[in-house]
């Protein structure tokens, strides 16, 4: 099942991607005074840019090539080592080393995100950045990282591709680091299938990620012509299609998260109060996105066996996202003499071995969420999953 956006796609999205079929013009560049160009990807840009009160954004072809071109922007080149956390999707851990780094995971914290406190043990000389991962659309504690990279004179570069529309402290996430990745994959919080958005205030990082997602062009050239380029790049550009998708989904995207907000609220209501059962800890509880709700149990045993009532797991048997059951990645850690497989993080072992995740708006995706409601739940359902849910605590 998808994530929230693609169950608010409607005529908004019709009418803009027929816009585009009908002019014939599906390529992201055109001259302004072509009326058959439409300027979708570059309008998602501006309005992506204006929503995250930034001065530049770039659309990319998905969030690994936003988290890709961010870290050569970055500079990031071989041997540096960037810090991640041990709960993550895999494209965190292989945007760096394609970009020739080295992944250093971290332990995470009751927040299912990086803790800071690991993250200050695991700097070395050889450290180049910091990657907060926004996790499950719930903000990082980005004060103390943020806190850490200065005195260590580290850049932050934040993953927020599974939390469009969150914040923290008043800061929309993506922008409080150096430079931010989104993604606009169909299990994200606004999707256009496939699709991401690098946002950044630096104009030189901007002017660097625009070349590498453009075979080393410089930003708003109109057409396809043939000068210096300054420097060798990729092609990570998104189409005039996905631009119109992303465009109409970006428009939604705050009322969408009210929506989510509003839902995950009442089943987090519905369920409070059961003993040996806590929920994961919210730097910033206005700022999350609310796709999912997390509960943290006592007891990893009693855990498991609620999840297998529910027909759901507990998040370290959910696949995708621990660090544990990425194989390609732990041969890779253990290529490169780094610390890999189940037990290397042990905290982090614990308490995802104790999560459950209840859906609100993603449906499982990797997440484990196979239980829970969506976005378009009425009360009755809310009831319904709570009850399911205290009944199998119970029993």
């Amino acid at each position: 099942m998808p994530g929230p956006g693609q169950a608010w796609i409607g005529r908004e999205e019709r009418d803009a991607v027929l816009e585009v079929v009908e002019s014939g013009h599906l390529f992201r560049y055109g001259r302004p005074d072509d009326p058959a160009f439409k300027r979708k990807v570059y309008t998602f840009e501006q309005e992506l840019a204006a929503l995250c009160g930034v001065q530049h954004a770039l659309a990319t072809t998905s969030g690994s090539a936003a988290l890709i071109a961010s870290l050569l922007a970055l500079g990031i080149t071989e041997g540096d080592e960037v810090i991640v956390p041990a709960y993550t999707f895999v494209a965190s851990y292989s945007s760096i080393i394609f970009g020739g780094g080295v992944p250093v995971l971290a332990e995470i914290d009751e927040s299912l995100n990086l803790d800071p406190s690991d993250v200050e043990r695991r700097i070395t000389p050889r450290t180049r950045a910091v990657m907060p991962v926004h996790m499950l659309g719930n903000p990082c504690d980005m004060d103390p990282i943020l806190d850490i990279a200065r005195r260590h004179g580290v850049v932050v570069i934040e993953d927020a591709c599974q939390a469009a529309g969150g914040s923290y402290r008043g800061r929309r996430l993506g922008t409080l680091g150096k430079i931010g990745a989104f993604s606009l994959n169909i299990f994200k919080t606004i999707t256009a299938g496939d699709g991401g958005a690098v946002v950044t205030d630096d104009t030189g990082l901007y002017e660097r990620a625009f070349a590498i997602h453009d075979q080393g062009h410089r930003p708003h050239r109109t057409g396809v012509e043939v000068g210096e380029r300054s420097i060798l790049g990729l092609n990570f550009r998104m189409n005039e299609l996905t631009g119109a998708v992303a465009l109409a989904q970006l428009r939604k995207l705050d009322r969408l998260v009210a929506a989510l907000r509003e839902k995950k609220a009442k089943l987090k209501e519905r369920i409070s109060g059961i003993p040996g059962l806590r929920f994961r800890k919210l730097p910033d509880p206005g700022g999350e996105c609310a796709t999912l709700l997390t509960v943290l149990f006592d007891d990893a045993a009693r855990a498991a066996r609620v999840a297998a009532q529910l027909g759901t797991t507990t998040v370290d048997r959910s696949g995708w996202h621990v660090y544990a059951n990425m194989e390609h990645v732990n041969r890779w850690l253990a290529e490169h003499g780094r610390p890999h497989g189940k037990g290397a993080y042990p905290r982090t072992d614990d308490l995802l071995s104790r999560a459950i995740n209840l859906s609100v708006g993603v449906v499982d995706a990797g997440l484990g969420a196979a239980f829970g409601i969506n976005v378009l739940s009425p009360d009755e359902e809310i009831d319904r999953a709570a009850r399911q849910f205290r009944n199998a605590c119970e029993s």
